[in-house]
């Protein structure tokens, strides 16, 4: 399956060539020195929607048929491929209907429903976000398009590892962030053909640790929490992701909590650029050292930056009234 998928990668890149951007790498001297590596960054943060899952969404609506067009499409999402898919199916003319627990960010659904998509609200577990689309596409007869568990769409995104191995070359070790899987599964199927002596590692939040245990064992676990921050990777490991996982990737780590948040903070404070929970998870390992390595070349996709900054603000409006208030 993977050497069809290298097609499929290649594929995608003529596709959505005319729509995506490709996105520039970037580097941190301070988080090499930090880390004794050469990391390159790939800021999928500055992609169309905001994230990597414009790859994704994008290559899965143009590869429709014209038929299939005009049914429209639907899937379901706590906020990234949401957005991704609203605004690759305006760029395609095709329908667009998304599914969003109710207690996704807001500026996500905001978005969601501004690139033209119809959002229905729904409670915050995967069983109802199922039920929900499941109803609805019975309804209507609208094509499901999973946020990771389907070809088209981890062909999609195994174009943001081809796009940053063009540019920065050799690489020793690729860290990629992990909820549904898609990516992961992508770059690795990207990495083993592009670079085969890469290592492709994939990073999980340990309180959504279900691609972790899955790795382990061998057999997919099918339940996952979604006590993270990193609500991007609230996702239970895909089917077809975790096949490709089980022979390409080398390796998954988790990190905690703080560590997220800690890897968030550094990246925003000494590179200047915001990105998610979900994208710092893959930062963490090297800044907190979990991996152990030194003197290395290291990919590290920087999957997004839909953050929900009106907390912030309040905070910051809140502390400024409380203090002229003395």
């Amino acid at each position: 399956m993977a050497d069809l998928l290298w097609e499929e990668v290649i594929l995608a890149r003529e596709r959505i060539a005319p729509f995506a951007h490709r996105t520039p790498f970037l580097t941190c001297a301070s988080l090499d020195r930090a880390t004794a590596n050469n990391v390159f960054f790939k800021g999928e943060f500055l992609q169309k929607s905001g994230s990597f899952k414009f790859r994704g969404a994008c290559n899965t609506i143009a590869a429709l048929t014209a038929t299939e067009r005009t049914r429209g499409v639907i899937t379901h999402s706590s906020g990234n491929h949401a957005q991704a898919l609203a605004l690759a199916a305006r760029l395609h003319h095709v329908r667009a209907t998304v599914v969003i627990p109710e207690d996704a960010p807001e500026i996500k659904r905001l978005a969601t429903a501004g690139y033209g998509a119809k959002v229905v609200l729904c409670k915050p577990n995967l069983a109802a976000r199922a039920k929900v689309t499941a109803q609805i596409v019975k309804e209507t007869s609208a094509i499901f398009v999973s946020s990771h568990d389907d070809n088209q769409v981890i062909a999609g995104q195994g174009t943001a590892a081809a796009e940053l191995i063009e540019d920065v070359g050799d690489l020793d070790y690729v860290l990629v962030p992990v909820g549904g899987g898609g990516l992961l599964a992508g770059t690795a199927i990207t990495a083993s053909h592009l670079l085969p002596k890469a290592r492709v590692i994939g990073c999980e939040p340990a309180e959504a640790d279900d691609a972790y245990r899955s790795f382990r064992s061998g057999k997919r676990v099918e339940e996952v929490s979604t006590n993270t921050i990193a609500d991007g990777l609230r996702t239970t490991l895909g089917v077809r992701n975790f096949e490709v996982i089980k022979s390409r990737v080398f390796d998954i780590v988790r990190v905690s909590e703080e560590e997220i948040i800690g890897a968030m903070r550094y990246v925003w404070e000494r590179m200047k650029i915001v990105i998610e929970p979900s994208s710092a998870v893959a930062v963490a390992p090297l800044l907190y050292h979990h991996l152990g390595i030194e003197g290395r070349r290291i990919g590290v996709i920087l999957t997004g930056g839909n953050v929900e900054l009106e907390p912030f603000f309040q905070a910051v409006f809140s502390n400024n009234r409380r203090k002229r208030g003395r």
